[in-house]
């Protein structure tokens, strides 16, 4: 099975809580590493999410040290979601 590591930004407008994370972590914007696996469909090829990383603190020009947490990509998402302004 092929996998493969992607990096995105998540941008979050207010602060936010996610499972694993020991405390509320500022908005802003944060690097994700996500692992994928590679699924073969009959008619195309799709990539699963399989774990994700999140990089603490939020990217910002004045940060010395950084954390990897792991994360689940289900989390990260619902978090996500809940940060959208409803309209």
């Amino acid at each position: 099975m092929l996998t493969r590591s992607r990096q995105i930004i998540v941008r979050f407008m207010s602060p936010f809580l996610l499972p694993g994370v020991d405390s509320m972590q500022p908005a802003g914007e944060y690097r994700v590493d996500q692992d994928e696996e590679l699924i073969e469909l009959t008619s195309r090829l799709a990539w699963r999410r399989t774990g994700a990383f999140l990089h603490l603190p939020a990217i910002g020009p004045h940060v010395s040290t950084r954390q990897m947490v792991p994360i689940n990509p289900a989390d990260l998402d619902a978090a996500l979601e809940k940060d959208r302004p409803s309209t």
